[in-house]
Parts: structure tokens; sequence; C-alpha cells
């Protein structure tokens, strides 16, 4: 792994930044930085306007001050299989590069020539004394190679493609140790919020047990807001990261936003729990631009009457003396996804 890389998270709706120097038990935040995307680059995970993002890349990257052009970038949840998968320990790394692929073989509904392939030690299984459990994931090739041709022509280097999903459990579970709230068997849920996607994983202790995305995010109250105003889609934006809405806003549209919001939050639990041998969980954490909402955190945790806590990704980390210690404070929930790229670097 290089000795800098940063952390790119591409959205619907921004590209997010990240680098960090130092250790995995001391980290340092030394950039951090977003680009907005105009509608239409990025549509249901796949990149459509492939110029207008390269643009954007090379802008952020400036902007940022780095200098590497190494960077780790990942691919939706959907356009990834993985699993987890248990094998012998102790295998060479040539022997286990074949086991695996051996074992993934009967997974990937594909031929395994047309696969981009990775996986990930885990540690000793529970399960099967003298065996590993290892991670595997899979793309299609072209999607990767898309990917990777997009960030060559921006200028930059791709060294990790890894999956949105697994990066802010990455981030998330980094917290979640500093704050010691978790045990082996604790059940934590993150509802990471996006301008046009809600996404729902439930973690059991640092494993990944469950996700479900849905169709629905920030976007809508923004649509709210230009309709009630008569703004167009990017002044109501605009207006309200800012904060400069009429007196009315909070009563007539972002109350009544929140508490359909936590409604929708909550039938999401409930579907898990519905289709999934739990029923209760121990913790709820919120993630990206919506997490941002007012008031938003104490109405899910009254709602579902469990401790819920807006992510700070870059908690327990110095700052670098060039960027603005308040505005990251203010931006952190955010950049989880980006973070957990970035981390690739400091923890193996």
């Amino acid at each position: 792994m290089p000795e800098e890389i940063l952390g790119i998270d591409i959205s619907a709706s921004a590209v997010k930044l990240v680098g960090l120097s130092g250790t995995a038990e001391k980290p340092v935040l030394e950039y951090c930085s977003k680009d907005l995307l105009p509608a239409g680059v990025v549509v249901d995970g796949s990149i459509e306007k492939s110029d207008e993002l390269s643009v954007v890349l090379r802008r952020l990257v400036k902007q940022s001050g780095a200098k590497t052009k190494n960077v780790a970038v990942a691919l939706p949840a959907s356009a990834v299989i993985t699993k987890k998968i248990t094998i012998p320990s102790g295998l060479r790394d040539l022997d286990m590069e074949y086991q695996v692929e051996s074992e993934a073989r009967q997974y990937i509904p594909f031929p395994i020539e047309d696969v981009s392939l990775d996986f990930f030690e885990l540690g000793p299984s529970a399960a099967i004394p003298g065996s590993v459990d290892v991670l595997i994931a899979a793309a299609r090739r072209e999607r990767v190679e898309a990917l990777q041709d997009l960030l060559e022509v921006a200028g930059l280097k791709p060294v990790v493609v890894g999956v949105n999903s697994y990066a802010a459990c990455m981030a998330l579970g980094r917290v979640i140790d500093l704050q010691a709230k978790t045990t082996p068997g604790t059940l934590s849920v993150l509802f990471k919020l996006g301008a046009t996607s809600t996404t729902m994983q439930v973690l059991r202790g640092q494993d990944l047990v469950y996700e479900r995305e849905q169709s629905s995010g920030g976007d809508h109250l923004t649509q709210k807001i230009a309709s009630y105003y008569g703004l167009s889609l990017s002044e109501a934006e605009a207006r309200k990261c800012k904060g400069s809405l009429a007196h009315d806003y909070e009563g007539r549209i972002l109350i009544p936003y929140i508490d359909g919001l936590v409604q929708e939050l909550g039938r999401s639990l409930q579907f898990f729990f519905n289709s999934t041998q739990y029923n209760r969980v121990n913790q709820v954490f919120l993630a990206g631009g919506g997490a941002l909402l007012p008031g938003l955190a104490l109405s899910v945790a009254s709602q579902i009457q469990v401790p819920c806590t807006v992510v700070n990704p870059f908690e327990g980390m110095a700052v670098g003396s060039k960027l603005d210690r308040t505005r990251v404070q203010q931006e952190a929930p955010a950049y989880l996804g980006a973070c957990g790229l970035a981390l690739r670097r400091l923890i193996r």
C-alpha cells in the first residue's frame, strides 16, 4: 500500500475526499473536501457522464491541496457480490488465492475470467477449528475497469477499488471501538442518509449481517422547499444548506419532513426484524448529509427507544493545520464513506 492515499467517495450528489496520515492508533486528518455533482452525472450508482465527473475529480483533488495521485474508491454494493467463506489456515499466499478462487466459482453467476476478485482474511473461524474466515468480493471486470479508466483520465492512480458498504463499516467500526460501545454480540444499526438514497446496515460486533437500500433521500426535502417557496431546486438546496429560509420553514416543512423520515426509518428497522432472527438492536448511528438535520437523532431515539448518535468518522483524530476545524466537525457525518476508504492505508 502506498504511503499516501486519498479516499474518494462518489455519490449521486457529490464527490467527497479524505486524506489521512499518521498511524491506525493516532490518525491525522490532512485533507477533507467535497464538490457537488450536477444532476444526472451519477444515477443509481452508475456513472452516466464520465467526462463531467472527471472534471470534478480533477478540481476536487487540486482544491484539497493533496499532492498524491493515489486513490481508493468504491463500487456500490449492488455492483458487487460478497460472501464469507471458510478455508484452511496456514496456506501460502499462492495456495490461498487458488483456494479462494475455487470457492468463489460456486457463488458467482458469470465466468470467473470476466470477474475482478478480491478477498480479505477476517481471522480464525469460530465454527471450524484450524480454519480462517475470508470475505470475498467479486464485480464484473468491465465495471471495475471503467472506473479505473475514469480515474486515470482525471490524472489519478486507483490503488484500491472497494465496496461502499464495507468502507462505511470500517469507518464506523473504528468509532465504535473508540467509544467502547460494542461487544461481539452487539447489534449496531447505521442509517446513511444520502441525497437520493437511504442505506440501512446492521453490524453484529464488527460483521455486516444485513443491508438494505431505499431510493429516497434528502432531495425530497429540497423538492418540498422548492415547491413551497417557488424556488429552483439549486436555489432551494443552497438555502437549505445555509439555513437561510423563511421563519415558517421549521414548522411548515422541516418538522413534518423529520416526522415522516423517522417513521420511514422505523419501518425499515421493523422490516429487518420481520425478515431475520433478530428482534432488537442495541444502538443506532446516523451518517450522510441527512444526518445533519437538527433534532433528527433525538427523534429517532424517541421513536425506536434505542440510543441514537450522529457519527463523526473523525472522532479521535488530530486535524491538520490547513483545515477549518469548525467546518470539518460540522460536515463530518457526510464523510463516513470517504474516511473508510482513506483508512485502508492505516488499517490492514
